[in-house]
């Protein structure tokens, strides 16, 4: 697995090493850009693939448990009409999620957060705003969106958050020292439904159960009636195929809470 520090190194070697021949014979000048691209585009899917663990180790799956357990998780909530709905839904075939949520919306939907925890599911921290700009902020501004949302779901719950999912599954630098600061653990996913794009219920379902098997972690979004009718049929599947959707916390044998 490539990681930030070992691709950095080898790039600096790359280009001394060409430097220092080129004081003995020529060296096209495209021999350099060739490196720095390399290292550019190298850097910069690692910076959008979670799963690649390139600036910080996140979790994704846990392959080696011995129970039919998978984890479904959502983000982007707690959503006033989709939310209940999902709950609803896994209340009704006695599963268990875990919800990433946005600061700002639980603090216009308190009482969806709280029905979240009272039915048994666990919460993690997807940042106060979910800012499209978020791969921007510098670590200050890292560490001061999760901190509002970690207080946010303490003053309501009693609950100190450790689960962290980066929005828009993009790590850089900057995270990687906001993470370690907070001491927060990021939660990745290795089932991607992709259910934000324009793909067919069927295609989101058919991706999905072609995909998944025990020790998975799907990531879906509580912030659409077409990811709740994918979900409904998921719930289905997994019945059919003795699979059990757990929190992720209890998937990967970690903490949720401090």
């Amino acid at each position: 697995m490539l990681r930030r520090r070992a691709v950095n190194s080898i790039a600096i070697i790359a280009l001394l090493l060409l430097t220092i021949s080129s004081l003995m014979t020529t060296i096209p000048l495209w021999s350099f850009g060739a490196v720095i691209l390399i290292w550019f585009l190298i850097t910069l899917c690692g910076s959008f693939f979670i799963r690649w663990n390139y600036h910080l180790t996140s979790y994704h799956c846990n392959k080696n448990t011995l129970k039919h357990h998978i984890a479904i998780t959502f983000d982007d909530g707690p959503h006033p009409k989709f939310t209940p709905k999902a709950l609803d839904l896994l209340k009704k075939h006695n599963a268990k999620a875990t919800f990433f949520c946005i600061g700002k919306q639980v603090e216009k939907h308190p009482e969806i957060l709280k029905r979240i925890l009272a039915d048994g599911h666990s919460i993690g921290n997807h940042t106060y705003s979910h800012s499209k700009s978020f791969g921007f902020f510098n670590t200050q501004k890292v560490v001061a969106e999760l901190k509002q949302t970690i207080q946010l779901i303490k003053d309501l719950t009693g609950k100190e958050m450790q689960l962290y999912r980066p929005a828009f599954a993009v790590t850089n630098p900057m995270i990687e020292k906001a993470v370690k600061e907070l001491k927060v653990t990021s939660i990745g996913w290795n089932v991607r439904s992709l259910d934000t794009t324009s793909r067919s219920e069927k295609m989101i379902l058919n991706r999905i159960i072609r995909r998944v098997s025990k020790g998975d972690t799907i990531l879906l979004h509580d912030t659409s009636q077409k990811t709740i009718n994918v979900l409904e049929q998921l719930l289905l599947f997994l019945q059919e195929k003795n699979l059990e959707s757990v929190t992720v916390d209890q998937l990967l044998e970690i903490e949720a809470y401090a």
